[in-house]
């Protein structure tokens, strides 16, 4: 109380708890470790467009949402990309991703296999699948041409037969050496990044109002990340009927940038 009662006396005066205050505060809530300068640069390497897996190629149901007059200028971009994190990506592939991670660091090949076939069962239509298998093979084989990353891990997911965007994004960061939750805003960072860009392209919309977009995605980003931690495998889901139905009428729409 005394404490208190001198900053009120004087308000230039900053107030500071008590030395055990300090101390209590200090034990429940570490600093957490930096991550080293390798780890950093191979994650911003991971969230970068320029990895050439083909994600710009994608649209993931928002050209189709343009088409039909769903999404139609910034607000209304912005607000169908926070649902899309919030319903699809949080709580379905982010979630696996933040499973998959740590099963890599097991190699626990049998869940794995459960993992990579639940990621293509959820996959309800002909784009959506060709997405996931054509950048997972992709980002396979970017991690087969670094020799520095050569790994058994590696070449057991080569066996498989449809190795999936997912389960390959988490062996890339399972070899990055990052933990779960600096591997999911590297995944998180570089899927707003490009659906930002995606956004841009097809309604149009000006480079500033793009930044906009990702600057509001960016702000939701962390809370979806918890999100993604919590689910447990028995919650994980990826069911979206209206985004399924838009990925259907896509694939026959005339006039088109995006794959999906």
């Amino acid at each position: 109380m005394a404490d208190f009662e001198s900053v009120t006396r004087n308000p230039k005066k900053s107030y500071r708890p008590p030395l055990n205050r300090q101390i209590s505060q200090a034990m429940i809530a570490p600093t957490p470790s930096p991550l080293l300068p390798d780890t950093l640069m191979k994650l911003m390497w991971l969230a970068s467009p320029a990895l050439a897996v083909g994600g710009f190629s994608y649209s993931e149901g928002l050209e189709s949402a343009v088409e039909q007059g769903w999404v139609i200028d910034e607000p209304s971009a912005t607000q169908w990309l926070i649902d899309q994190m919030q319903l699809s990506q949080a709580k379905g592939d982010w979630s696996l991703v933040a499973q998959a991670i740590k099963t890599w660091a097991q190699f626990q090949k049998t869940e794995l296999q459960e993992l990579n076939t639940w990621v293509l069962m959820t996959r309800e239509t002909h784009e959506f699948r060709l997405q996931c298998v054509q950048m997972g093979r992709s980002l396979l084989n970017w991690l087969n041409t670094h020799q520095s990353l050569q790994d058994p891990r590696v070449q057991w997911c080569s066996s498989l037969d449809t190795p999936t965007w997912p389960v390959v994004y988490a062996l890339a960061l399972h070899l990055s050496n990052a933990d779960v939750q600096s591997g999911l805003v590297a995944l998180a960072f570089g899927w707003a990044e490009n659906m930002a860009q995606t956004a841009m392209k097809t309604i149009p919309l000006g480079q500033i109002a793009g930044q906009k977009i990702l600057n509001q995605l960016i702000s939701n980003i962390p809370q979806a990340i918890e999100l993604a931690m919590k689910t447990t495998a028995s919650e994980r889901q990826l069911f979206n009927p209206h985004l399924s139905i838009l990925s259907s009428q896509h694939e026959h729409q005339y006039s088109r940038l995006f794959r999906s």
